[in-house]
């Protein structure tokens, strides 16, 4: 069998099948003071025994206005990464919207390593190549998930300025210092073909005094503008501040904190929020969610959940009580026009037409309690002693 093929320019830019999906322009019943919806672009990564995990969290993000590239890193066993792309394929929807591509080339990705940094800016190259036209870039993690309908979220977006960046960020280093910066490490993810244990040197060295380092969470709402800084711009920070982070541990928490909070251009458009819910535990560290935080997650107002537990009965409760979303189907949207009884996506209309529910509010009250009265301006890279 072979290996599934590198996403092509051609497959995104195609347009989707007006035999499978008829032309019905709704426009007309949306007001036009509603502005156009934004689109996303999805990096949905995952290893060994994430296949099923990924196709799920596809479902329930999946909005044809949005492009949708799935990594399975070279973790899983090739068979997995050719089953990701068969179900891709056989998939009458996303075979007629042509926004879903699977890597056919994947990469080693060590978590506590600097090659997810490798992995996600990879990953963000080819969706610029792919999609010419999104406005923001989510990287999720096969155990992320969604807590609002994309309906939601993209009209929740349609109302925001499209440079807004949302990111957990803070320059205290803390216990950081001496765990994750001033260790040397060398990732086999960046230079070996096979798996490999990490190797750790015994040295130490110094912060840098070049730039301020800042730290946050993986998880990152960024704009494709910051991101094209990021891989294709003039200032060389991006790549001085990558060949820093290459031995060090755990880098992709600091690398895109510390570039857009030391970049003029670009440090007054973060929000110091990243949209996600998480749990921690006695320790401060990120733990798994369970049922009893189902409460708190969905009241937090926030997007995205990280740290989903494997558990279906979770997922399960997540899909039906909040997304309405059935097994192996997308969450329907505007842009459903089937029948009930059937897969209501079946039939495609105007996907520019957004129908917001509950999950449209509970986001819009986070966000408007984030940006009132400008208080998001005195958490913006803020400098701590």
């Amino acid at each position: 069998m072979q290996n599934p093929p590198s996403p092509t320019p051609a497959a995104a830019a195609s347009k989707p099948d007006p035999l499978l999906f008829p032309a019905r322009h709704l426009s007309a019943f949306v007001s036009s003071s509603d502005p156009p919806p934004p689109s996303i672009a999805y990096l949905i990564s995952g290893s060994a025994g994430d296949s099923a995990r990924i196709l799920r969290l596809l479902y329930a993000a999946y909005h044809p206005r949005n492009h949708y590239l799935l990594h399975l890193d070279r973790f899983a066993v090739q068979s997995d990464r050719e089953k990701l792309a068969l179900s891709v394929q056989s998939d009458p929807i996303l075979v007629a919207a042509r926004n879903v591509d699977v890597l056919g080339k994947a990469d080693f990705a060590y978590p506590k390593g600097s090659s997810p940094i490798s992995a996600t800016l990879h990953g963000a190259s080819v969706l610029l190549r792919l999609a010419p036209n999104w406005d923001w870039f989510i990287n999720l993690d096969a155990r992320d998930y969604p807590l609002v309908s994309q309906d939601d979220l993209l009209h929740i977006l349609s109302y925001l300025p499209k440079d807004l960046n949302f990111m957990n960020h803070t320059s205290h280093i803390g216990w950081r210092e001496s765990r994750k910066l001033r260790p040397i490490i060398v990732d086999p993810g960046l230079y070996l073909a096979d798996k490999t244990e990490m190797f750790y040197a015994s040295q130490k060295r110094d912060l840098p005094n070049a730039y301020r380092l800042f730290t946050g969470s993986v998880f990152t709402i960024l704009t494709r503008s910051f991101i094209e800084h990021c891989i294709l711009g003039t200032d060389n920070l991006p790549r001085t501040l990558l060949m820093y982070l290459s031995n060090t541990p755990s880098s992709i928490t600091n690398y895109f904190q510390s570039i857009l909070c030391n970049s003029h251009q670009f440090k007054r458009t973060v929000i110091n929020h990243n949209l996600q819910y998480a749990a921690f535990d006695p320790k401060g560290l990120p733990r798994e969610l369970s049922d009893s935080d189902f409460d708190a997650m969905i009241a937090s107002g926030a997007a995205f959940a990280s740290r989903v537990g494997s558990e279906g009965s979770f997922l399960d409760r997540i899909d039906q009580g909040i997304l309405k979303r059935g097994p192996d189907r997308p969450v329907p949207g505007g842009w459903c026009l089937g029948q009930s009884e059937n897969n209501t996506c079946m039939v495609w209309g105007d996907a520019s037409v957004l129908r917001p529910g509950p999950g449209a509010r509970r986001l819009e009250k986070l966000i408007v309690e984030m940006l009132s009265n400008d208080a998001y301006l005195s958490r913006q890279c803020t400098v701590e002693q």
